[in-house]
């Protein structure tokens, strides 16, 4: 019996980055499940709720959050303006059929404790990462940092997709300075829906890129 889950974590090089919109196209394209361990915030019913809403998942789609707190602050501090801690017991990864999409909670070492970061969380679950990185000004040091966290841990990183309008030269100095895979680029669009994610997808042959880049990494 297999008893290691397939799947990757998608990752944020910063607040509002785009990683639930990247996780929502990804979940489309892999018909795989969501799971939002940890949210802060929650507006329109959180992350979970939006991705849920925008793809109309159906219940085996999603589960539920480990953690969740009202105040869109960092974890440690959302959890203790409810007299709660974050427990790393609760955050094991669950075994589901098919691949598993996890969305992390801000950026790599955000606390999730005071003694607990996410990025030693993330080594725990033994999963590849997606950087999510936006393309304007401010995103070489950013991404570049988080490239560099990632393998000083050793924690297998699939690539790059960036989320954001054209930019003429961060997207080739971030694949040739960060050494990494470039997966994608997720344009502004007009109108966020599970279309134009679908749209994005395909143009961009995402679904032979994720499953050749989760094979090299998982053999």
């Amino acid at each position: 019996m297999n008893t290691k889950q397939t799947g990757l974590i998608v990752c944020g090089t910063d607040t509002n980055v785009g990683k639930t919109v990247v996780s929502a196209l990804i979940v489309q394209g892999l018909n795989a499940i969501y799971w939002k361990p940890i949210q802060s915030g929650l507006e329109e019913g959180g992350d979970t709720g939006r991705v849920c809403a925008l793809l109309k998942l159906a219940r085996n789609r999603w589960l539920p959050e480990a953690y969740k707190f009202r105040s869109p602050v960092s974890p440690h501090w959302a959890a203790e303006k409810e007299n709660a801690h974050v427990e790393q017991s609760r955050l094991r990864l669950p075994l589901v059929e098919g691949p598993l999409i996890v969305e992390t909670a801000g950026g790599l070492m955000v606390p999730l404790n005071r003694k607990l970061l996410q990025i030693d969380q993330i080594k725990q679950w033994s999963l590849p990462v997606v950087i999510v990185a936006r393309t304007e000004l401010g995103t070489l040091n950013h991404t570049l940092l988080s490239i560099e966290a990632l393998r000083h841990r050793q924690i297998p990183i699939l690539g790059l997709l960036l989320n954001g309008p054209d930019h003429s030269d961060n997207p080739k100095t971030l694949k040739q300075i960060g050494n990494i895979p470039l997966i994608g680029h997720l344009p502004r669009l007009e109108r966020l829906s599970a279309d134009t994610l679908a749209n994005q997808w395909q143009s961009q042959n995402l679904g032979p890129i994720f499953k050749q880049l989760m094979h090299s990494t998982n053999g």
